[in-house]
């Protein structure tokens, strides 16, 4: 090897380049999860506030009361609720493939919840027999059935499978997502590529020297 010349093992400038390409990767378009997102809020709002506006309409459950909070309703509504609103604005506005993923398991955990909540509720309230903590449906049967629906079971299921579809998108590489790694900003451009000012610049060779008899004896 040549004195003044650096040279790096293959090894060490793929690493170098393929950080910087797997944090380009993690980017996803904001689209890909903003109309899951936006119906996760929808549903996360409907869930959290029923309970206490469903009165109004005759739409009852364990109590006609109108803005009662209790215990149970804060575990078994508003929790799983704010759930759904929080991961579906995460899914909403971010643009990194981890974080709205973290967005669509916290809506997943919250769909869940609203399913499997009122069962689990038996729990901490076994005075109440068969029935759950929240107490029963109001109304004729086809109204109960609707009530167990759109406050529970039927919110629960379709906030899963929308939480679980944004999942499902998150772990594809699409084009865009292709299109967006090829797309390097300006920071991540110059921790992968080296700037020209680090690279050692090679030394030039020594000019050759006279033979000795030219330096005693002078030219002839």
């Amino acid at each position: 090897m040549e004195r003044g010349t650096t040279s790096e093992p293959p090894e060490a400038a793929r690493a170098e380049t393929r950080t910087p390409r797997r944090r380009r990767t993690m980017r996803v378009p904001r689209s890909r999860g903003a109309v899951t997102g936006f119906l996760l809020v929808l549903l996360g709002i409907w869930g959290g506030l029923i309970p206490f506006v469903g009165p109004y309409f005759g739409y009852e459950f364990g109590s006609d009361e109108t803005w009662l909070v209790t215990w149970d309703r804060a575990w078994l509504d508003i929790a799983p609720g704010a759930a759904l609103v929080l991961g579906g604005l995460i899914l909403l506005v971010s643009a990194n493939r981890l974080t709205a993923g973290f967005g669509a398991w916290l809506a997943l955990a919250g769909g869940i919840w609203f399913v499997g909540g009122p069962t689990v509720s038996m729990l901490w309230d076994s005075t109440l027999g068969p029935a759950n903590a929240i107490g029963e449906p109001l109304g004729s049967n086809g109204v109960q059935v609707l009530e167990l629906l759109g406050y529970f079971y039927g919110l629960g299921a379709l906030a899963t499978a929308l939480a679980a579809f944004a999942l499902g998108r998150l772990a594809v590489v699409g084009v865009a997502d292709v299109e967006l790694a090829r797309e390097a900003p300006p920071r991540e451009r110059a921790v992968s590529e080296p700037a020209a000012a680090d690279r050692a610049p090679a030394e030039t060779p020594p000019p050759e020297r006279p033979p000795l008899r030219r330096r005693i004896f002078g030219r002839r």
